[in-house]
């Protein structure tokens, strides 16, 4: 067995944004979650996201979740449309609103500010706009965008069995799958399974019998571990060892992780090595026993001879498939999955026929970045889920980005809305944008979040009390040590003052 991945560290302080607690995660409308807020270019108001969203979920778009949690009541839309005829906020307006509150000494001496509005493109306001800003799980909002281009909303990530090089030998081929679960008390709701996978191992096997499980990871060629991480990510149990080939996102007990997922914030123990777990999972559904031994090994090329009775090695034995990209997206937001993140980015890299590394991914992400026109010098990334200090994004470049997702010239990009938190409703939001302050965000703030030990981020889309929806990014990453809730707090006033004024 390998080693426990250590205790769970009791502190977020490196793990990026913390997830939203599943239990009071209120659904959303089904019509907001599948379409969301899209713009349309100037003079039009909100439009449903184009494209062919059904045939991007698949048939599970039907399908039930699988939760513990009882029904819910349907609720009630809680975010505010624009209005395509509301007056637009002048850039003195915007300053005069928040000048006072950027200055606020609980975000410390660096806070960099973009506000867009989204139907002209037009900056209202801009602090540090352009400078490189250590940006936390907001990256995210980066990853999602770079890889929906590059792979497509109905992309499925798939993980392959082949023959070994001598009867009885089964190759278990990774393709980067972060949700794929054992059976059917995975992690994640809806994914693919390995007991799916043995069955059709088995009957394509015919009268040969399992002998041995060989993992084949090489997909990913290392480092598992990403630079510019806190020392206790690898423990703490917000991140993972990135391999092509894990289960559950590398959690040693998915079912306990669900339970405790609200006190933990998210965080599980992980596996130290995830492919090799994997394959003694698949081992053991295939009867080979506990004690079995799984060793790393490539796949063998198809084509060679086969043994008597045998199929041939390389031949595919069988082939589950990830939900659809657009859903894998969705998850990473809403939960800020940090592990989801990381193998997002090298199917980018791989798209672009990069190493899938750490490295790779990131210079991928760049590249598409700049391939859709937005300022690529204003993006350097060690990692794609915000947990690098390494990783630099302006303010302005988070606005351009959710701006050019909301015209609907790249429908393929609408995917990034879904998950994202609502003030006071959902997410890392649920519990903020209640007090006086704030209340006027309530409903119409819907914003990614990032946290790191002395780094605060948001950005996302807000409503003005006129109507008008604009874009903003506020990331400061030299905020003083101390209550964390104090500089939320007062990021949260620079969203809620945009909701609550006309600002003209």
């Amino acid at each position: 067995m390998s080693p426990p991945a250590g205790p769970v560290s009791p502190s977020p302080a490196g793990a990026g944004s913390l997830p939203p607690p599943r239990r009071r995660r209120r659904l959303l409308p089904v019509a907001v979650l599948a379409t969301v807020l899209l713009l349309a270019l100037a003079g039009a108001a909100v439009v449903i996201r184009p494209g062919p969203v059904a045939g991007w979920l698949g048939d599970e778009a039907a399908a039930p979740a699988a939760s513990a949690r009882a029904p819910e009541p349907d609720p009630s839309p809680v975010l505010a449309g624009p209005d395509a005829n509301a007056p637009q906020p002048t850039p003195a307006g915007v300053r005069a609103a928040l000048e006072p509150l950027v200055g606020a000494a609980a975000l410390g001496s660096r806070v960099n500010v973009s506000v867009v509005d989204v139907a002209t493109g037009q900056s209202l306001y801009a602090k540090g706009g352009d400078d490189g800003t250590v940006p936390a799980s907001v990256t995210k909002l980066a990853t999602a965008v770079a890889v929906l281009e590059a792979r497509g909303p109905g992309y499925r990530i798939p993980t392959r069995a082949v023959a070994g090089a001598t009867p009885g030998e089964v190759v278990l081929v990774g393709g980067g799958d972060p949700t794929l679960a054992v059976g059917g008390d995975g992690f994640y709701p809806n994914a693919a399974r390995l007991d799916t996978l043995t069955k059709q191992v088995k009957q394509a096997l015919g009268g040969t019998t399992p002998t041995k499980v060989i993992v084949d990871s090489s997909l990913f060629p290392g480092p598992v571990h990403g630079p510019g991480w806190d020392d206790d990510i690898p423990t703490g149990g917000y991140g993972a060892a990135i391999t092509a080939l894990m289960t559950d996102g590398a959690r040693r007990d998915p079912a306990a992780a669900r339970k405790t997922f609200d006190d933990s914030h998210g965080a599980a123990e992980r596996y130290a090595q995830p492919d090799l777990a994997a394959g003694r999972s698949f081992a053991r559904l295939l009867g080979l026993g506990g004690d079995a031994e799984v060793t790393k090994g490539p796949a063998p090329a198809a084509g060679g001879a086969a043994a008597t009775g045998a199929p041939a090695p390389g031949t595919e034995l069988g082939k589950v498939e990830s939900l659809p990209m657009i859903r894998l997206v969705d998850i990473m937001i809403s939960d800020s999955d940090n592990v989801i993140a990381e193998a997002l980015a090298r199917q980018v890299a791989l798209a672009r026929n990069q190493p899938a590394s750490f490295a790779g991914g990131a210079a991928a992400m760049d590249a598409v970045i700049g391939e859709l026109g937005l300022p690529a010098g204003e993006i350097s990334l060690a990692d794609a889920s915000g947990l690098s200090r390494n990783n630099r994004i302006s303010p302005s470049l988070l606005t351009d980005l959710i701006a050019l997702a909301g015209k609907g010239d790249h429908p393929e990009l609408g995917a990034i809305f879904g998950g994202l938190p609502v003030a006071a409703w959902s997410g890392t939001l649920d519990g903020r944008y209640q007090a006086n302050a704030t209340a006027a965000g309530a409903g119409v703030v819907r914003a990614k979040t990032g946290t790191l030990t002395g780094v605060h981020a948001i950005a996302g889309l807000v409503t003005t009390a006129e109507g008008r929806l604009l874009t903003f990014a506020v990331l400061t990453d030299r905020a003083p040590a101390g209550d964390a809730d104090v500089t939320r707090q007062a990021l949260d006033r620079i969203a809620g003052a945009l909701a609550g004024c006309g600002c003209r």
